[in-house]
């Protein structure tokens, strides 16, 4: 019997990939003043990857470059989408970047407030303490 390892290897992938887009999406739009750069690197590395994923004579790698390719093009876009996030206050702001400085000064709803820093009860928030717990963070 021969181990097909495809599939071991496109979940790693994935998992990593996604894992590793969230979190470098969040930081590196926290930090980065123009947007544009970081969205060109993830869109160049991104391109590169699917034209490898397409030469290479490995499954495995091919699989792998694919997905990771697919993530990295999705994360040229999720730069944009952050930064609309942190308009309508789902996301953080950081006061020390002048672009989400200005933000904050263009848009009311936008806050510094990070909701995914708060201990899950497991059950839903009413709006009421969703405010009580923003207002207390400002």
């Amino acid at each position: 019997m021969e181990i097909n390892l495809v599939g071991l290897a496109a979940a790693l992938a994935t998992f990593f990939g996604v894992w590793l887009g969230h979190v470098s999406v969040r930081k590196i739009e926290r930090e980065t003043v123009n947007l544009w750069k970081p969205a060109l690197i993830a869109f160049a590395l991104g391109a590169g990857l699917e034209v490898a994923a397409l030469l290479t004579p490995s499954l495995i790698l091919s699989a792998m470059g694919s997905i990771v390719g697919v993530t990295l093009l999705w994360d040229a876009l999720e730069f944009f989408r952050q930064q609309k996030r942190i308009k309508r206050g789902h996301a953080p702001a950081n006061p020390n970047n002048p672009r989400h400085a200005k933000i904050l000064a263009d848009y009311p709803e936008a806050s510094t407030f990070n909701w995914l820093d708060r201990d899950p009860r497991g059950s839903a928030y009413s709006p009421a303490e969703l405010a009580s717990m923003k207002a207390g963070a400002k």
